[in-house]
């Protein structure tokens, strides 16, 4: 089982409608159950910057079937994943944003949000992920 792009498309809509309503533009991807790349938005406005930071944070929660919130939670110093974002080529997100997908109780994908502060990212995220 895995996240297909009919899926991804569901999802990333979702992950819109909530964008717009609260009014930041968005980087929304959607990674499949190896961490691949299925569908990226970049909303009209949203940074350019944040492209790849979006990537990261789906392909972070799949890496880790964690929430990056989470992941970020416990890698503050004197917490147990201390140092992990230096891990994996420097690819690991470890701030709000990132959701992993499960479907049947496995873990199937992942969404990344990125281009507001934290709680919008992690709000956007979750509406996408509501959608799955």
């Amino acid at each position: 089982m895995t996240v297909k792009l009919e899926d991804a498309r569901r999802i990333i809509a979702a992950a819109e409608a909530k964008a717009d309503e609260i009014g930041q533009p968005m980087n929304i991807a959607v990674v499949d159950a190896g961490g691949n790349l299925v569908a990226h938005v970049r909303q009209d406005g949203a940074w350019i910057g944040s492209v790849d930071i979006s990537i990261s944070k789906a392909w972070t929660s799949r890496a880790f079937d964690i929430s990056t919130k989470d992941l970020g939670d416990n890698a503050q110093p004197e917490q147990q994943f201390f140092g992990i974002h230096t891990t994996n080529g420097g690819k690991v997100a470890i701030f709000a944003g990132g959701i992993p997908l499960s479907r049947d109780g496995a873990v199937v994908g992942a969404i990344g949000v990125s281009g507001g502060g934290g709680d919008q990212d992690h709000a956007v995220a979750e509406a996408g992920a509501a959608a799955f």
